[in-house]
C-alpha cells in the first residue's frame, strides 16, 4: 500500500483568503493601497506591538531596504551568521557593505555572542542575527555587545513570526526587524515582506525606498526601488494574520510531541525565556548517514524532510569572496548533521505518529 505523502511544508490557503483576493480584484485597486495600509497596522499590532510596520514585496527586500534606510553602505561591515539562507548576507552585499560571518551557538543555531564580539573590527557598523527556524537569537547578550561597541542591531526575523525572548517579540530588539511572507513561512501573503521599527524616520525612509523614493507622487526625494506590496498580497496576509496564533500553537504542540517521543536523534533545545515558533523542527543526526536517512523517510515512509542549510554562506560561490579561508566549526558541524522534519499545522495525529515511528526505527537501525 502506498502511503499518502507528508510534505515538509504546506501553505494553508482557505476560502477566506480566496474571497479576500476576489474582493480586491473586484474593487479595481490592485497595487499598493488601502489593503496594504491596513495590513501594516494589523501586522505590527498582532506580532510586534509598539512598532510601525512597512510592507514590501519580499523578505529580502525588507532586509535590503532596512539596511539602506539605516545608512548601511560601502565601507561598513555587518556581522551575520553563515548558517542561514543566502538572503541575509546578500542584502548586506547589495547595500554595498561587507558581510562578516560569525559562528553559531550549537543549541539554538543562532549567532554565538562570543563569536560576534570576536568578529568586531574598526569597520563594524552593525550586527544582524537571524532567528533561525523560529528560535529567537540571544538578543539581550547581542544588545549588550552592540552597546559596548557602539553598533546598531538589525534582526532577520524571516522565519520567526510571533517568536519572543523573555516576553519581548522578535522584530522589536533592533533598529529594525525584517519578516518574510513567502508561502512556506508560518504565515504568507503569497509573496511579500515586512519591516518593523520604532524609528519613525527609518520607517519613512523604507517607505520612500520601496516606492522609487517618493512619498508624494513625482516628488522623488531619493533614488529608490519598486519594492511595493500589492493589495492582492496584503489581502491574503490580513486573513492569515487572524490565524497565525492558532497555527503557532499547533506548531508548538507538534514540536512538543516530537520532543517527548523521538529517540536516537538530537532534538532542538530551547533557550531559557525563548518562545520558539517552529518554522522548522530541526534535529541533528551525527551518527547516521543523512542522505540514506532522508531517502528512507521519503521512499519507505512517505515523509518529506529538508536540510536547511547544506552549504554555509561563506562557502557559496556568490559569497565566498568575503571570507576566504574562514573556519566556522559549529556552522560546518550543523550543515553536516541537520535534518528538518515536518511540523506544520496541517499534520494529523496519525502523521505525527508516523513521523515518530519512522525516525525512531531508522535511528535504531542506523546505530546498530
Amino acid at each position: 500500500m502506498t502511503l499518502e505523502r507528508i510534505p515538509a511544508a504546506q501553505p494553508l490557503i482557505g476560502e477566506e483568503e480566496i474571497e479576500a483576493v476576489g474582493a480586491v480584484m473586484r474593487s479595481g485597486m490592485l497595487a499598493q493601497g488601502p489593503q496594504v495600509a491596513a495590513f501594516e497596522e494589523e501586522f505590527a499590532a498582532v506580532l510586534v506591538p509598539g512598532t510601525s510596520a512597512v510592507a514590501v514585496n519580499s523578505g529580502t527586500s525588507a532586509l535590503h531596504l532596512g539596511l539602506l534606510a539605516a545608512g548601511i553602505g560601502p565601507g561598513d561591515e555587518v556581522i551575520v551568521p553563515s548558517f542561514t539562507f543566502a538572503a541575509t548576507a546578500n542584502s548586506v552585499a547589495l547595500s554595498g557593505a561587507t558581510p562578516v560571518f560569525a559562528d553559531i551557538d550549537e543549541d539554538s543555531f543562532c549567532l554565538d555572542p562570543a563569536c560576534v564580539e570576536a568578529a568586531i573590527t574598526q569597520r563594524t557598523t552593525a550586527i544582524m542575527p537571524v532567528h533561525l527556524y523560529g528560535h529567537p537569537a540571544a538578543m539581550e547578550n547581542i544588545g549588550r555587545i552592540a552597546k559596548r561597541h557602539g553598533l546598531m542591531v538589525f534582526e532577520d526575523a524571516a522565519q520567526a513570526h510571533g517568536a519572543s525572548l523573555n516576553g519581548k517579540p522578535v522584530g522589536s530588539f533592533g533598529s529594525f526587524g525584517a519578516f518574510s511572507l513567502y508561502p512556506t513561512k508560518n504565515m504568507t501573503s503569497g509573496e511579500g515582506g515586512m519591516v518593523t521599527t520604532t524609528d519613525a524616520e527609518l520607517a519613512r525612509r523604507v517607505r520612500l525606498l520601496r516606492n522609487q523614493g517618493m512619498e508624494r507622487r513625482y516628488a522623488n526625494e531619493l533614488i529608490g526601488f519598486n519594492n511595493r506590496m500589492t493589495d492582492i498580497h496584503a489581502a491574503i496576509g490580513r486573513v492569515q494574520l487572524k490565524k497565525i496564533e492558532a497555527w503557532t500553537q499547533l506548531r508548538r504542540k507538534n514540536a512538543a510531541f516530537f520532543d517527548e517521543n523521538l529517540h536516537g536523534v538530537i532534538t532542538p533545545p530551547l533557550a531559557r525565556g525563548a518562545r520558539h515558533v517552529y518554522h522548522q523542527y530541526t534535529i541533528r543526526i551525527p551518527d547516521l548517514d543523512r542522505e540514506r536517512f532522508m531517502r528512507a523517510l521519503r521512499e519507505e515512509w512517505g515523509i518529506d524532510s529538508g536540510v536547511y542549510y547544506p552549504i554555509p554562506n561563506h562557502h557559496l560561490p556568490s559569497l565566498e569572496g568575503f571570507a576566504p579561508g574562514l573556519d566556522l566549526p559549529v556552522t560546518h558541524k550543523a550543515a553536516r548533521e541537520v535534518v528538518s522534519l515536518p511540523v506544520h499545522p496541517a499534520l494529523s495525529k496519525a502523521d505525527l505518529e508516523r513521523i515518530v515511528h519512522a525516525v525512531n526505527t531508522l535511528a535504531k537501525a542506523g546505530s546498530q
